[in-house]
């Protein structure tokens, strides 16, 4: 038995206040052979990542925890120096100010991240590139 709603669909306004279209996001290239469509609000950033294959992502550390969550491929990463072999499915996260990075393998990987607080620097590239598409 199908459920009937009762309420009324959003206008295009309203629609545009709560949904954002993936598609509609620039993506951007966050080092060499990974980019990311970016989304930020006031507490988190996610990022919907992609690597190519045998992409290397430096080690680093920033104060902002992070949750990954791999979608497709494989990644040897690297956290306070060990290795990790993780897949699609896996879940890794990283309490703030953890060094980590990765090498991605021959099947490259798409995964989302999750940061809180935001990722300033994330949000900054992301306009940066916004304000080049309108020119």
């Amino acid at each position: 038995m199908k459920v009937e709603s009762k309420e009324p669909y959003a206008s295009q306004e309203e629609y545009r206040k709560y949904i954002i279209r993936y598609a509609d996001v620039p993506a951007i290239e966050l080092v060499p052979g990974i980019k990311a469509h970016i989304i930020s609000s006031e507490k988190i950033t996610l990022s919907f990542a992609s690597a190519e294959p045998n992409a290397p992502l430096p080690p680093h550390r920033h104060e902002n925890e992070q949750m990954l969550i791999i979608l497709e491929g494989a990644i040897d990463f690297v956290i306070e120096g060990k290795q990790y072999h993780v897949e699609k499915g896996d879940v890794i996260v990283l309490p703030s100010n953890t060094e980590h990075g990765a090498y991605f393998t021959e099947k490259g990987a798409r995964v989302i991240d999750v940061f809180s607080p935001p990722r300033q620097d994330f949000v900054a590239k992301l306009e940066e590139v916004k304000k080049h598409q309108k020119t």
